[in-house]
């Protein structure tokens, strides 16, 4: 099979450091989001914001921001949607020299259960996309959400400390497999009760990519989502999926992000 034909090289015909120099002062650590409403008010809440550089596609341009409160800075950006897309923003960044994304979006969920709004922490992830075979041997299961140790220090992990962050703020949450998917008119009730029995709680369509991508080049990437859609009953309830829905809710879930990022950087 095609996908089974994973190379192990690192060099490839054309790479991001081919056309892409590391930026100088650039942060560490990058946060970012899939929605563009979020994503405004999110920018907008910084004392301080500088566009850096420029990912550059073939029909729209995605800003990169270093921005800065309490002291701090951080990359934010407008993740591009699907995993290949967002897998091609996370290279060039990378190659920024940017070294941990915390990235946060909708996802529908598998479980009725589920609160819409709700916070999923992804553990592993179903690979039913195609990029994260170009970036690890074929398997149908990833782990995410890993925290790579640089140079043999050993590092806290980054999704504890989200968790010790959720249980102070006494938000809830849940912990489970996601099923990453690049057809979303494609999720069929078959492969949704599939899906369900083999242990998912939620369908995305970005994570297992980005952490192959991620554990590729030994960098860091933390996903998280907020439940939108439900995927879990007789007719399917979209819920908060639309940008504007909930915008408060989603903000303070936004800053959940940022204050993770206040804790993970230096």
């Amino acid at each position: 099979m095609i996908l089974e034909e994973f190379s192990k090289e690192k060099d490839s015909i054309i790479n991001p450091w081919n056309f892409i120099e590391k930026l100088p002062g650039v942060p560490k650590v990058a946060i970012s989001c899939y929605s563009f409403v979020t994503f405004d008010r999110m920018l907008a809440s910084f004392e301080k914001c500088e566009q850096i550089w420029e990912f550059k596609v073939a029909n729209q341009r995605i800003p990169i921001y270093k921005v800065a409160r309490d002291g701090k800075e951080y990359v934010l950006f407008n993740c591009d949607v699907g995993a290949p897309a967002a897998a091609g923003c996370v290279e060039e960044l990378y190659q920024l020299g940017i070294e941990t994304m915390i990235i946060f979006g909708t996802c529908g969920v598998l479980d009725s259960s589920i609160d819409d709004c709700a916070i999923i922490i992804p553990d592993m992830a179903v690979r039913d996309e195609g990029t994260s075979y170009h970036y690890a041997p074929a398997s149908d299961e990833i782990e995410v959400n890993k925290t790579i140790s640089k140079d043999g220090i050993t590092v806290p992990s980054i999704k504890d400390t989200f968790i010790a962050l959720l249980e102070e703020t006494g938000i809830r949450y849940t912990i489970g497999k996601v099923w990453t998917t690049d057809a979303m008119y494609r999720e069929t009730r078959e492969k949704m009760e599939a899906r369900k029995k083999a242990g998912c709680v939620a369908v995305d369509m970005e994570c297992s990519a980005l952490a192959a991508v991620a554990q590729f080049r030994g960098k860091n990437v933390f996903s998280f989502f907020y439940a939108a859609d439900n995927l879990d009953t007789d007719e399917w309830d979209s819920r908060s999926l639309g940008n504007y829905d909930k915008i408060e809710e989603k903000d303070v879930i936004a800053e959940l992000a940022i204050q993770l990022a206040d804790r993970i950087t230096e």
